[in-house]
C-alpha cells in the first residue's frame, strides 16, 4: 500500500493520536466483521482494517511506515533497497533464500502469527474528576463503564452452547491459504487470510445466539477504585485486567484512569507544594502578631514578626500535599498581604495623624482643613 492508504483505511489523519487510531479500528472492525456483516466485501474490508491497525496501532511499526512506507523499516521495506541491504539484496549470493524469500517478505509470505494463539484484550481509558481535597487525601469510589467482555453464553469461543469451533478444513487451522502466481520473474508464492475462517483458523458451524460468533458482548462493568493520597491533575493509574476481553483465551486488557483535579477557591498547588494568601492588618504587620492560618490539614498558628512587609512568604513544613510514594508531605507557603482599611473612624484617623506626626511625615489630607473631613468629624462627634 502507499503510505497514505493505511490511514485512509481507518479514516484518520496522519497526525492522529494512538487513541484515535484505536477507536477508529474498534468501530470499523465491528462494522465489517464477517460474522456480523454479510456483505460480499465485508471479509476483504475487515482484513484491510486489521492489516492497517497491525501497523498503525504499533508505535514502532507506525514510525517505520511513516518514514519508509513499510512497517519493517529500511531493512524490511522498499526503502531498504538503497540502504543497509544494498550489498546483499535479500540473499542473491546464497544468503537467505533468493527470489522466494524476497517476494514472500514483500507480499505477505513471511512468518505469520499463529491465529489460534491467545491475544490480550485492548486497554481502555477512563477520565475521573476529583475535588481538590479528594486529590490531596485520596478516597475509595466505584466507577461504571462499558467494555467488550467475554460472552457469558459461549464463554468466548463464539459457538452455540453444546457445540465447539472446529479446525478450518480450508486452511487446516493456519488461518492462511497459499496462492502461487506465475510472473515474468518466475513463480510467486504469497499467503492470504483464509476466506472461510477469515484468519482465525477455526470454523464455527453454529454461532452463539448472544454474541453472533464474535465471542464478546458489550458489558456495563463496575469496579472499586482506591485513589492514593497526593494524586495530581493529569496523572494516571493503571488497573490490570479491567480493560477489554482478549481473543483465543487471552487475558483482559488494562484500564487507565486519568485524573482531572478541580481547582480550590483557597489554595494553589504545584506538585506537593501548596500556596495560600493570608490577609493581615497594618498594625499586625508593624507590631507583629500570632495569627490563624488555613491549611488543607486544618488551621494552624503562625507568628508574624514585627515589621513584616506585605508580600513576605512563610513556610509551613509538612502542611502540603502527600508524596505519592510516601516520605511525608510537601510544604505550604503562606504569603501575607497587608490590607489597607477603606473606611476609618475618628479614633483611627486621629491615631494615624499622630503616627504620621511622630514619624515626621506630612501626609496630604491628614490635617483639619478639609471641609469634607470637618463635616464627617462633626457627624461622628454627634
Amino acid at each position: 500500500m502507499a503510505q497514505e492508504d493505511l490511514y485512509g483505511v481507518l479514516g484518520v489523519s496522519k497526525d492522529a493520536s494512538q487513541d484515535e487510531i484505536k477507536k477508529a479500528y474498534r468501530k470499523l472492525s465491528k462494522k465489517y466483521h464477517p460474522d456480523l456483516n454479510k456483505a460480499p466485501d465485508a471479509a476483504e474490508k475487515f482484513k484491510e482494517v486489521q492489516d492497517a491497525y497491525d501497523v498503525l496501532g504499533d508505535k514502532e511499526k507506525r514510525q517505520n511506515y511513516d518514514q519508509y512506507g513499510s512497517a519493517d523499516g529500511a531493512q524490511g521495506g522498499f526503502g531498504g533497497f538503497g540502504g543497509q541491504q544494498a550489498g546483499g539484496f535479500g540473499g542473491f549470493g546464497g544468503g537467505s533464500g533468493g527470489f522466494d524469500d524476497i517476494f514472500n517478505q514483500f507480499f505477505g509470505g513471511g512468518g505469520q502469527r499463529n491465529p489460534n494463539a491467545p491475544r490480550p484484550g485492548r486497554d481502555l481509558q477512563y477520565q475521573m474528576t476529583l475535588k481538590f481535597e479528594e486529590a490531596i487525601f485520596g478516597k475509595k469510589t466505584k466507577i461504571t463503564y462499558t467494555r467488550e467482555a467475554q460472552c457469558h453464553t459461549c464463554g468466548g469461543n463464539g459457538a452455540k452452547p453444546g457445540t465447539s469451533p472446529v479446525t478450518c478444513q480450508r486452511c487446516g487451522g493456519t488461518g492462511y491459504v497459499t496462492t502461487v502466481t506465475n510472473t515474468p520473474l518466475g513463480r510467486m508464492q504469497s499467503q492470504q487470510p483464509c476466506p472461510v475462517c477469515h484468519g482465525t483458523g477455526q470454523e464455527i458451524k453454529e454461532k452463539c445466539p448472544t454474541c453472533g460468533g464474535s465471542g464478546h458482548e458489550e458489558q456495563r462493568h463496575e469496579v472499586e477504585v482506591t485513589i492514593p493520597a497526593g494524586v495530581d491533575d493529569g496523572q494516571q493509574m493503571r488497573l490490570q485486567g479491567q480493560g477489554e476481553a482478549g481473543q483465543n483465551g487471552g487475558g483482559y486488557g488494562d484500564l487507565f484512569i486519568i485524573f482531572q483535579v478541580q481547582p480550590s477557591k483557597d489554595f494553589r498547588r504545584d506538585g506537593t507544594e501548596i500556596y495560600f494568601d493570608q490577609n493581615i492588618s497594618f498594625v499586625q504587620a508593624a507590631m507583629g502578631d500570632e495569627i490563624t492560618v488555613k491549611t488543607v490539614h486544618g488551621d494552624v498558628k503562625l507568628k508574624v514578626p514585627a515589621g513584616t512587609q506585605g508580600g513576605t512568604t512563610f513556610r509551613l513544613r509538612g502542611k502540603g500535599a502527600p508524596r505519592l510514594r510516601g516520605n511525608g508531605n510537601g510544604d505550604e507557603h503562606v504569603t501575607v498581604k497587608v490590607v489597607t482599611p477603606k473606611n476609618l473612624n475618628k479614633g483611627q484617623r486621629d491615631a494615624l495623624r499622630d503616627f504620621a506626626k511622630a514619624s515626621g511625615e506630612n501626609v496630604a489630607g491628614s490635617g483639619k482643613g478639609n471641609l469634607f473631613d470637618k463635616m464627617r468629624d462633626k457627624f461622628n462627634d454627634n
